[in-house]
C-alpha cells in the first residue's frame, strides 16, 4: 500500500515527531525517549513517516538516525493554506461577533 503525506500527518503523534525532527536529527531511540509510548509504537509512526518519505533513516554503526525531509509535506502546506483565507474570514467574524457580546455586557453593568 503506498501511503502518502496526510497519512502521515492523520495521528497526533507522528505530527509531534515531524515537530521534533524539524528541529534536529535524531536517533530512533533519542525520539521514543520523548513519547510515553513504546518503542515498537515509535518504531511503527517512524517506519510510516518514512514510507510517506516525510523522513529518512540513516544506518550509521549501531544508530539509526532519522532527519526531516520538509520538502515531502509540502503538499499537505499547499492543500491546507489553500482554506486559510476561509478560516480567517469564520475568525474575523467569530471576533467581531464576541466584541459585540462584550460590548453589550458592559452596557448592561
Amino acid at each position: 500500500m503506498r501511503r502518502d503525506v496526510f497519512q502521515a500527518i492523520a495521528d497526533p503523534v507522528r505530527r509531534d515527531i515531524i515537530t521534533l525532527l524539524a528541529e534536529q536529527t535524531l536517533t530512533v531511540n533519542s525520539v521514543a525517549e520523548k513519547f510515553d509510548v513504546s518503542r515498537p509504537a515509535i518504531s511503527k509512526h517512524l517506519k510510516i513517516l518514512e514510507e510517506c518519505e516525510i523522513i529518512v533513516i540513516n544506518k550509521q554503526g549501531r544508530e539509526r538516525f532519522c532527519q526531516i525531509q520538509s520538502k515531502n509535506l509540502i503538499p499537505a502546506f499547499l492543500w491546507i493554506e489553500q482554506y486559510r483565507s476561509l478560516w480567517e474570514e469564520k475568525l474575523d467574524s467569530f471576533e467581531n461577533y464576541l466584541v459585540k457580546l462584550q460590548s453589550k455586557t458592559k452596557k448592561n453593568e
